[in-house]
C-alpha cells in the first residue's frame, strides 16, 4: 500500500459512510458492546473484520504472531480482561489460519533471536502432540496440523484465567477454535468443546 494514499482512502471511508448515515461517527463515538472477542494472528492476509464480515464496533480484537495466548504476556492478558469483564463478550474466539508464518517457523531448527521464546510456545505444542505430528508424512499436512493443534491449545489456555472461568459459571461465555483457510477464503470450526476442556483441565487450574 502506498503510504501516501493511506489519508485518501481514509476520506472516501469517511465520506461513504456519512452517505449511508449522517450520525454515523456521532453513533459510534458513544460507546462499544462487542460480543465477540477475537483473538487472531498478526498476518496482512488474515484481516479480522472483514473475513467475518465485521463492522467497526462489532467485535473487540487482538492480534499477535501465531495467534498466541500465553500467560506471560500482559498484553492478551489484558485485553481478555477487558472483554470478559468490562465488555462483558459472550465468546472469545481464538483464529489461526493455514500457512501461519508463525507456525512454520517453529517448525524449523534455527535461531531467530528475540523471536525465539515466543515460538517456544508454539514448540510445547509440537512436544505435547509429537506422536501425533511425526506419524504425518506429508510435511504441508503436519503443518497444517499443527496450526489446528496450536488454536486448540490457545483455546485452553483462553479456559486457564480466572475472569473466564468467572464468566462461563456466572453466564455461559462461550470459546471457539476456528482456522482461517488462506487458499479457499473460508472459516473452519474445528468444534473446540469448552466444557470437555474446563472438565480436563479444572482440577489443576480452578479459580473458585
Amino acid at each position: 500500500m502506498n503510504i501516501d494514499k493511506i489519508f485518501e482512502n481514509n476520506k472516501e471511508w469517511v465520506n461513504s459512510k456519512l452517505e449511508l448515515d449522517k450520525d454515523y461517527f456521532k453513533n459510534l463515538s458513544e460507546g462499544q458492546s462487542p460480543e465477540v472477542l477475537y483473538i487472531g494472528c498478526s498476518d496482512s492476509r488474515v484481516t479480522a473484520e472483514e473475513l467475518i464480515g465485521a463492522q467497526p464496533g462489532d467485535i473487540f480484537v487482538h492480534r499477535n504472531i501465531a495467534n498466541m495466548v500465553p500467560n506471560t504476556d500482559l498484553n492478551v492478558m489484558s485485553v481478555i480482561d477487558y472483554a470478559v469483564v468490562h465488555l462483558g463478550v459472550k465468546h472469545v474466539v481464538v483464529c489461526g489460519h493455514y500457512y501461519c508464518g508463525g507456525v512454520k517457523a517453529a517448525m524449523a531448527s534455527q535461531d531467530l533471536g528475540i523471536l525465539n521464546p515466543w515460538l517456544r510456545n508454539i514448540r510445547d505444542v509440537y512436544r505435547t502432540h509429537q506422536e501425533e505430528l511425526d506419524a504425518i508424512t506429508d510435511e504441508e499436512q503436519r503443518y497444517r496440523r499443527l496450526v489446528e493443534l496450536n488454536v486448540q491449545q490457545q483455546c485452553i489456555n483462553v479456559a486457564k484465567t480466572a475472569e473466564v472461568q468467572r464468566a462461563y459459571k456466572k453466564r455461559g461465555l462461550k470459546i471457539h477454535g476456528w482456522v482461517f483457510d488462506i487458499h479457499s477464503g473460508h472459516l473452519i470450526d474445528l468444534n473446540v468443546d469448552f466444557e470437555t476442556i474446563l472438565e480436563g483441565i479444572m482440577d489443576i487450574y480452578r479459580i473458585d
